[in-house]
């Protein structure tokens, strides 16, 4: 653990919003402030956003989606997303300092889902929706005694609301706006208010740097609830993806049954790890405790819920210690450091005062548990919690912080009953000497991502949900990419040869 520098990189972003191609602060001439979670004081500030603000971007979005050819010119909106990534590749470094300055996330994690991984990604959908067929034939189908030829013709949505969290903004931000965009929709962002900088830097550079036309893409944030909310419910608005918790997903939701809006959700987690009897725990806990501190353990995928078989639970306790008393936190522009801050004093109590929750309903506090001396900024100790029970708050709510808990079991029945008995289902983890055993565990948790022995699922050709309360849909591969599409179905005549019956080319 180091102290925090604060002259290492320390940079602010760009203050405007886009709307209809135009960077602009509101009319009204407020702002709000923003701060820099490490050091806990204001890094900056930016324009804040009202809820006229989303009616001119969604109208705006509206027009350009109706008015330019955008929709419908592939090559073109090829050609505009890839300009957008040779800019992001060229705006690599100072991207760097703003997201680890508005966030307090490690150096480190720039090198892979804060920058790199974005970067990269912005590349994927202009070649994928470049290459995808949006016309389709189905060949010859026959009903109440006719035969047609069939196709199916995808089409953009329309305008899509992109609502993203705070944990990896830019990564969030490129994920719910770059494959609508290639799909050929119009894309309104409301990045969170406490990280609006990754989101208003995507504006400028859409604007200074691409040719996607004036109101295809525009940025609104606002440090009011109110801007997201009335951007949800806006009746021009046709789909709204959104990654955050559940208890905000319910209320998008719920905005949007009005208009019949189509609502993409990836919510919270409270992900488990089964350890098997057999299993590599050296191999296993220390790697499960660095995800745990990773990024502040602020991921709704991180497997948080360690489940110990009972003839290795001390075993497996003494090492998830170790590994918790090792991990380097501390000032973020260290890049050995694994783990910074929080991102807000907000998020700093409720981490802490669910581990005091813990202890108070009989958890046992192992290591950690409080914020740490001589650091300014909002972190928490690397946490490690025991003998929880599984059914109370810690052991159900997601805790969102660097905070592993861990829970005995006596037979796989019971982790499995264990693992599934909560309100969400986004991702998992197994381990096991024997991968058939643990595969056929993994089988059997009703979550929608699963981490076998340490495989990875991530990909932006795989599939990422959840199961049950923890969201609607997926992202990435070709079914997130058709998430942002609509479906119609044609029925045509059999082609005529000129010489007889009707015939099939």
């Amino acid at each position: 653990m180091t102290a925090v520098d604060s002259e290492t990189g320390v940079l602010a972003g760009d203050d405007r919003i886009l709307i209809d191609g135009e960077l602009q602060h509101t009319a009204s001439g407020a702002f709000f402030d923003v701060e820099n979670p490490a050091l806990g004081e204001v890094a900056g500030r930016c324009t804040d956003g009202t809820v006229e603000d989303v009616d001119r971007a969604v109208k705006a979005a509206r027009r350009a989606f109706e008015q330019t050819n955008w929709r419908r010119d592939v090559e073109f909106r090829h050609h505009c997303l890839m300009q957008l990534h040779e800019a992001l590749k060229e705006e690599q470094e100072r991207l760097r300092r703003i997201v680890v300055t508005e966030t307090g996330t490690p150096l480190a994690a720039t090198y892979g889902i804060q920058i790199a991984h974005p970067v990269e990604e912005s590349a994927h959908w202009p070649e994928f929706g470049r290459n995808f067929e949006y016309l389709r034939e189905l060949g010859v189908d026959s009903a109440m005694g006719m035969s047609s030829r069939r196709i199916v013709q995808y089409d953009p949505i329309g305008v899509v609301a992109a609502i993203t969290p705070w944990n990896t903004p830019l990564y969030l931000n490129i994920a719910e706006s770059v494959p609508p965009l290639m799909a050929g929709n119009a894309v309104v962002l409301k990045p969170a208010q406490l990280t609006p900088w990754m989101g208003t830097e995507l504006g400028r550079i859409i604007a200074e740097k691409t040719d996607i036309p004036p109101g295809i893409f525009n940025v609104v944030v606002g440090e009011s609830n109110e801007v997201g909310g009335a951007l949800a419910a806006h009746p021009d608005v046709d789909m709204v993806t959104f990654t955050g918790s559940t208890a905000v997903g319910r209320s998008i939701l719920a905005a949007g049954a009005s208009t019949v809006k189509k609502v993409m959700l990836e919510l919270g987690g409270k992900s488990s790890l089964i350890v098997l009897d057999d299993a590599d725990l050296m191999s296993v806990l220390p790697v499960a405790a660095g995800t745990a501190c990773f990024n502040s353990g602020q991921s709704c995928t991180l497997a948080s819920r360690i489940l110990l078989p009972r003839s290795r639970y001390e075993e497996g306790i003494a090492i998830l210690k170790g590994a918790m008393e090792m991990m380097p936190f501390g000032d973020p522009w260290n890049v050995n450091n694994i783990q910074g801050a929080q991102i807000s004093r907000t998020q700093q109590e409720k981490v802490l005062g669910l581990i005091q929750a813990g202890v108070e309903s009989g958890a046992r506090l192992v290591t950690g548990g409080k914020a740490p001396d001589g650091l300014p900024g909002y972190f928490t100790q690397p946490t490690l919690l025991v003998d929880v029970d599984p059914t109370s708050r810690i052991g159900q709510e997601e805790i969102f912080g660097p905070v592993l808990t861990v829970t005995p079991y006596d037979t796989e029945e019971e982790a499995i009953a264990i693992s599934n008995d909560t309100i969400y289902g986004l991702s998992g983890e197994v381990a096991s000497a024997d991968e058939e055993r643990a595969l056929a565990v993994a089988l059997q948790m009703r979550a929608g991502t699963m981490v076998v022995n340490g495989g990875s699922y991530f990909g932006l050709k795989t599939p990422l949900g959840g199961y049950k309360q923890s969201g609607l849909g997926r992202r990435n591969g070709h079914w997130g990419f058709e998430e942002y599409l609509e479906i119609k179905a044609i029925g045509l005549p059999l082609r005529d040869s000129g010489n007889g019956p009707r015939v099939v080319d």
